[in-house]
């Protein structure tokens, strides 16, 4: 059994400060830097995954995804705008020894990890099977959209897949519950 571990979206514009912010964002990205960081300083033999890898929102131009007057369902304020302070990793995420980054919705709407390319172009389902992936562990921002989107396709692809839940923050309680409810009738492990 080969174990990755995806970090989705824990970024500037999601976490307290940013555009977008998720209450607890922060907390989070130092949670997961703290996991990382016993990960990176583990023997290779010793690691509990083979490999880390990131998502991040990563606009360009998303058409109706930015409104002026968003619904906060389908429709956001401006966030995560490629070549802004936004779109960076958040400096409580450290290190980032991530394997890869996978870049999505430069020019539409992106929830999923799974939606996004790395710098070679590469989607992050390819990848994770061509480096002999079976399970993965999902954390990040925000529970009940990025973090559930990308655990789902990590699911209909094939893959194990568990929700860390300590290590994700959403976006309201509602949706959370909901999203949490989602994945564990999709099969999808969670846990707390």
């Amino acid at each position: 059994m080969t174990r990755a571990l995806i970090v989705v979206d824990v970024q500037n514009d999601f976490c307290e400060g940013g555009s977008l912010a998720v209450r607890g964002g922060a907390d989070v990205a130092f949670r997961i830097g703290q996991l990382l960081h016993q990960w990176h300083e583990a023997d290779e033999k010793d690691r509990e995954y083979a490999y880390v890898v990131a998502t991040r929102d990563h606009h360009v131009d998303p058409g109706d995804h930015f409104s002026a007057n968003p619904d906060f369902v389908t429709s956001w304020p401006r966030h995560c705008v490629a070549g802004t302070d936004g779109v960076g990793f958040h400096p409580n995420l450290d290190p980032q020894p991530f394997d890869a980054i996978f870049d999505k919705g430069e020019h539409a709407a992106a929830y999923s990890g799974f939606e996004g390319k790395c710098q070679d172009g590469q989607g992050l389902a390819a990848w994770l099977q061509e480096k002999g992936v079976t399970q993965v562990d999902v954390c990040g921002i925000a529970t009940d959209y990025c973090v559930r989107a990308t655990a789902l396709d990590a699911n209909n692809a094939g893959f194990g897949t568990t929700v860390l839940a300590r290590l994700t923050a959403g976006v309201a309680p509602a949706s959370t519950e909901q999203a949490i409810t989602d994945l564990r009738t999709a099969g999808v492990t969670v846990t707390t």
